[in-house]
């Protein structure tokens, strides 16, 4: 039975599932999966596996899911350790399940596209977290610089799944498919060999949980906009913005009872503000006054949380070769670059680069070790022969001789540069 769209604008898909079984949209789903890698699930089933297994099994496996017979498998806890000291939790699917929830994905996500606000961000193609602060900046420069910053506490973990399913019913009208993701919703944890019921949640790890977790929160967006409130969300991330302390109070309180009574979620009120844009965190960014105008700035946790990458690489007493630094200072500094380089922060990579530099000298310092090795080495860069031994027998720390004249003199930021060392300031001028 073919698709068909009712004047009022309803998606009656009868043959979706059709459709996501499709022999082009599963092996599009299989190119995808593969090329994201990533772990096993309960049945230690890797990706480079998965080809041969659905050679064998690939019409079995899709009859069942048209007979309404097949059982997805339950997914492995896995602990990610956040920076602020919490835990993440993941769920990771089975390679075989991860498949097929790509594939529902890649024909639902097209059908939702058309229903989704023009301000959510998240996990939705041609959008990305810049466009997001961008946003962000025209609504500060129009005035609205009181900010409502909703953090919905363990929101993955506590999607209501029969609001949920309501929800998705209105859109699918293809009564397997919304089977499909229920069992998907259900199909329970498994924590030390135990497997658990998930009566609610949407687990992180899941090919479908992005989707999922933007069709609920769209309901959200709908209600803000009825409002007439000027917003961006970034998946559970949303910053409300308006013009008054009272008036962000009013739609703080409004909106916590709108998502707690309707949705069933709890907003986290220890983390959620009221407060002038530039003194929150928005997807690691935040903003500032300069002269009546709206600048992007890194927000300092952000940059602490570099600091704590950058300092794993460049510890003394980490056994990485200089070439093993080399790489891994490249790869960090061009994803966070990539990342936070729509921010103005020439300033703020200047003084990252003089603080990276400090590390760097301080790592070849220890290397050398010994006072001949130290002494030698001073001179090959160019110190003088007493000078070279006053340095290599100092019993200044590390860290304080890292800092002085003669390492600065000795491994010049051109002689690091020749080695291959790279700067935050190079890779931000490069994108700019």
């Amino acid at each position: 039975m073919s698709d068909k769209e009712t004047n009022d604008g309803k998606w009656y898909a009868m043959g979706l599932l059709e459709k996501i079984l499709d022999r082009d949209n599963m092996n599009k789903a299989f190119k995808k999966v593969k090329s994201n890698k990533g772990k096993h699930g309960i049945d230690g089933m890797t990706v480079d596996e998965l080809l041969p297994f659905l050679r064998e099994n690939g019409d079995r496996m899709k009859q069942a899911i048209m007979e309404g017979t097949y059982s997805p498998k339950p997914v492995r806890r896995v602990e990610i350790p956040k920076p602020d000291g919490g835990i993440r939790l993941l769920g990771i699917p089975t390679v075989l399940d991860r498949v097929i929830q790509q594939a529902i994905a890649q024909v639902l996500s097209p059908i939702y596209e058309r229903e989704f606000s023009d301000n959510s961000y998240g996990f939705r193609p041609e959008r990305d977290a810049h466009q997001a602060i961008r946003k962000c900046k025209e609504y500060i420069d129009a005035g609205y610089k009181w900010t409502v910053d909703i953090d919905i506490a363990k929101y993955f973990d506590t999607v209501n799944h029969d609001k949920l399913m309501r929800i998705l019913s209105k859109t699918i009208k293809d009564g397997r498919v919304l089977s499909l993701i229920r069992k998907y919703l259900q199909s329970g944890v498994m924590i030390n060999g135990v497997v658990i019921d998930t009566e609610e949640g949407t687990p992180q790890g899941g090919n479908i949980s992005p989707l999922l977790s933007n069709i609920m929160l769209n309901e959200l967006d709908k209600e803000l906009t009825k409002r007439g409130l000027k917003f961006c969300r970034y998946a559970d991330d949303c910053n409300i913005y308006v013009k008054s302390r009272k008036a962000a109070e009013r739609v703080m309180a409004s909106i916590t009872k709108f998502l707690e009574e309707e949705f069933k979620l709890k907003v986290n009120k220890d983390k959620s503000a009221v407060d002038r844009p530039w003194k929150l965190k928005f997807l690691g960014f935040s903003f500032y006054l300069k002269k009546g105008e709206t600048g992007i700035r890194v927000h300092p946790k952000s940059v602490r949380k570099l600091k704590t990458k950058l300092k794993a690489v460049t510890g003394r007493s980490n056994a990485m070769g200089i070439k093993e630094r080399i790489a891994k200072l490249k790869q960090i500094i061009t994803g966070w670059v990539n990342y936070f380089g729509t921010a103005d922060m020439g300033k703020l990579a200047k003084e990252l680069d003089e603080w990276l530099r400090r590390r760097i000298r301080m790592c070849y310092w220890k290397r050398w070790k010994r006072i001949k090795t130290r002494h030698d080495n001073l001179v090959r860069l160019g110190i003088d022969n007493y000078k070279a031994w006053e340095y290599a027998n100092t019993r200044k720390g590390y860290w304080r001789i890292s800092n002085s004249p003669i390492l600065a003199t000795a491994l010049t930021n051109e002689r690091l540069k020749k080695q291959g060392f790279p700067t935050i300031t190079e890779r931000y001028l490069l994108i700019h």
